[in-house]
């Protein structure tokens, strides 16, 4: 039986190969394999579904673009009112690689160091965080409420033929107080 002993300069070689391949895969932003399927407008229309099984008709957009760290996820929601008012909803989160694959950390302030950080749900703040497993990215949103019960948030868009499939939730305190589920239109 042959044993290999690498000389040191062979062993250094090695070593600074393997921490310089180690180095290159921790730092590469999202994996293009893991966005590139979901970048693109979409647009559609929905009823929301009420905990008292009442809907409220809804005008969803997304957009979800890459960016140089990571991604950004913006979306838009029109309310119409029965009485005639219209209400409208915009959020735009970036997201950024975690040190978990396919886990996403929002980038949604920065702290006093000019580093990127999520926010804090204890300052009644929403934590967000995303992952993409297949063909589906999730976004999530908790928030703690000042009784310190807490509201749960969660954005389920799949990609299927022409668009995307919308499955949203949000618990209270464990209680479902809303869904809706609806195709989004690739634009």
């Amino acid at each position: 039986m042959r044993i290999a002993i690498l000389s040191l300069p062979s062993r250094a070689i090695w070593l600074f190969s393997f921490l310089f391949l180690s180095v290159l895969l921790l730092t590469n932003p999202v994996s293009a394999a893991d966005i590139e399927q979901f970048v693109g407008e979409y647009e559609g229309n929905a009823d929301l579904i009420r905990a008292d099984g009442s809907t409220e008709p809804r005008d969803m957009s997304v957009s979800i673009q890459e960016t140089k760290d990571g991604f950004n996820v913006s979306w838009s929601t029109t309310i119409q009112k029965p009485d005639g008012r219209i209400k409208e909803s915009d959020y735009s989160v970036d997201f950024l690689p975690s040190a978990r694959e396919g886990i996403y950390s929002a980038a949604m302030t920065r702290n006093v160091f000019g580093h990127v950080v999520q926010l804090d749900p204890m300052k009644g703040e929403p934590y967000v965080w995303g992952r993409i497993v297949g063909d589906t990215m999730t976004v999530y949103s908790l928030f703690v409420s000042d009784d310190g019960g807490y509201e749960m948030q969660q954005f389920d868009r799949t990609l299927v033929d022409g668009g995307l499939m919308l499955e949203f939730s949000r618990l209270k305190n464990g209680v479902m107080e809303r869904s809706v589920e609806t195709f989004l239109q690739k634009q």
